[in-house]
Protein backbone atom coordinates (compact mmCIF):
# COMPACT_ATOMS: atom_id res chain seq x y z
CA UNK A 1 0.00 0.00 0.00
CA UNK A 2 1.24 3.29 -1.28
CA UNK A 3 2.14 5.84 1.69
CA UNK A 4 1.14 9.20 -0.45
CA UNK A 5 -1.64 10.02 -2.71
CA UNK A 6 -1.07 12.22 -5.33
CA UNK A 7 -4.44 14.55 -6.07
CA UNK A 8 -4.97 14.14 -10.11
CA UNK A 9 -7.89 15.59 -10.20
CA UNK A 10 -9.15 18.50 -7.57
CA UNK A 11 -12.59 19.41 -6.75
CA UNK A 12 -13.55 22.07 -8.57
CA UNK A 13 -16.62 23.67 -6.39
CA UNK A 14 -19.32 25.64 -8.45
CA UNK A 15 -19.61 29.30 -8.33
CA UNK A 16 -21.48 32.47 -9.98
CA UNK A 17 -18.92 34.92 -9.06
CA UNK A 18 -15.97 33.85 -11.38
CA UNK A 19 -14.16 32.56 -8.70
CA UNK A 20 -12.19 29.55 -9.22
CA UNK A 21 -12.09 27.33 -6.49
CA UNK A 22 -10.07 23.86 -6.81
CA UNK A 23 -10.04 21.90 -3.58
CA UNK A 24 -6.86 19.32 -3.79
CA UNK A 25 -6.91 17.98 -0.21
CA UNK A 26 -10.03 18.30 2.39
CA UNK A 27 -13.43 17.65 2.96
CA UNK A 28 -14.68 17.13 -0.16
CA UNK A 29 -11.79 16.42 -2.18
CA UNK A 30 -10.38 13.38 -0.18
CA UNK A 31 -12.65 13.20 2.94
CA UNK A 32 -10.22 14.70 5.04
CA UNK A 33 -12.03 16.65 7.99
CA UNK A 34 -8.11 18.11 9.04
CA UNK A 35 -6.42 20.57 6.44
CA UNK A 36 -7.88 21.73 3.12
CA UNK A 37 -5.40 22.98 0.28
CA UNK A 38 -7.06 24.85 -2.46
CA UNK A 39 -6.36 26.68 -5.59
CA UNK A 40 -8.12 29.56 -5.72
CA UNK A 41 -8.34 32.34 -9.10
CA UNK A 42 -10.15 35.11 -8.20
CA UNK A 43 -11.05 37.84 -11.02
CA UNK A 44 -10.96 41.68 -10.96
CA UNK A 45 -13.76 43.78 -8.85
CA UNK A 46 -14.39 40.21 -7.10
CA UNK A 47 -15.41 39.92 -3.09
CA UNK A 48 -17.12 37.79 -0.39
CA UNK A 49 -19.32 39.14 2.48
CA UNK A 50 -17.96 39.57 5.62
CA UNK A 51 -17.83 36.49 7.22
CA UNK A 52 -15.95 35.15 10.66
CA UNK A 53 -14.84 31.34 9.63
CA UNK A 54 -14.62 28.54 12.28
CA UNK A 55 -10.97 27.54 11.25
CA UNK A 56 -7.73 29.17 11.04
CA UNK A 57 -6.82 30.04 7.00
CA UNK A 58 -3.70 30.36 5.63
CA UNK A 59 -3.19 32.34 2.35
CA UNK A 60 -0.06 32.62 -0.26
CA UNK A 61 -0.17 34.98 -2.98
CA UNK A 62 1.04 33.23 -6.20
CA UNK A 63 0.08 36.13 -8.85
CA UNK A 64 -1.61 39.89 -8.51
CA UNK A 65 -3.10 41.08 -5.54
CA UNK A 66 -5.55 40.23 -2.92
CA UNK A 67 -7.38 42.35 0.19
CA UNK A 68 -7.94 41.23 3.55
CA UNK A 69 -10.26 43.91 5.59
CA UNK A 70 -9.58 42.00 9.40
CA UNK A 71 -11.93 43.41 11.83
CA UNK A 72 -11.15 47.15 10.95
CA UNK A 73 -7.89 47.22 9.25
CA UNK A 74 -7.26 46.68 5.61
CA UNK A 75 -4.41 44.35 4.37
CA UNK A 76 -3.18 44.12 0.99
CA UNK A 77 -1.22 40.86 -0.23
CA UNK A 78 0.90 41.13 -2.84
CA UNK A 79 2.50 38.11 -5.11
CA UNK A 80 4.99 36.47 -2.97
CA UNK A 81 3.41 37.32 0.68
CA UNK A 82 1.54 35.28 3.07
CA UNK A 83 -1.10 35.56 5.68
CA UNK A 84 -2.56 33.79 8.71
CA UNK A 85 -5.93 34.64 10.09
CA UNK A 86 -7.18 32.81 13.29
CA UNK A 87 -10.31 31.45 13.24
CA UNK A 88 -13.42 33.54 15.06
CA UNK A 89 -12.21 36.78 13.22
CA UNK A 90 -13.94 38.72 11.07
CA UNK A 91 -12.77 39.35 7.89
CA UNK A 92 -13.83 40.01 4.24
CA UNK A 93 -11.94 38.65 1.34
CA UNK A 94 -12.11 40.78 -2.11
CA UNK A 95 -9.64 41.78 -4.87
CA UNK A 96 -11.04 45.38 -6.06
CA UNK A 97 -7.79 45.36 -8.51
CA UNK A 98 -7.23 45.65 -12.38
CA UNK A 99 -5.63 42.00 -12.07
CA UNK A 100 -6.51 38.63 -11.72
CA UNK A 101 -5.46 37.12 -8.07
CA UNK A 102 -3.59 33.75 -8.08
CA UNK A 103 -3.55 31.49 -4.45
CA UNK A 104 -3.14 29.14 -2.28
CA UNK A 105 -5.49 28.93 0.21
CA UNK A 106 -5.23 26.40 3.67
CA UNK A 107 -7.78 25.75 6.43
CA UNK A 108 -7.32 23.88 9.84
CA UNK A 109 -9.75 22.73 10.81
CA UNK A 110 -10.44 21.46 6.78
CA UNK A 111 -13.01 24.60 5.31
CA UNK A 112 -16.46 23.69 5.09
CA UNK A 113 -19.47 26.14 4.36
CA UNK A 114 -21.37 25.56 7.19
CA UNK A 115 -18.25 27.04 9.43
CA UNK A 116 -18.04 30.40 7.35
CA UNK A 117 -20.54 32.47 9.21
CA UNK A 118 -21.06 34.70 6.24
CA UNK A 119 -22.60 38.02 6.74
CA UNK A 120 -25.97 39.10 4.54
Amino acid sequence: MKKYFIQKSPFVFPTTDGKLIEEHHGKVATNNNDISIAHMVAPPHWKEPFQTPEFDEYTYIIKGKKQFIIDDETVILEAGQSIKINKNTRVQYSNPFEETCEYIAICTPAFSIEKVNRED
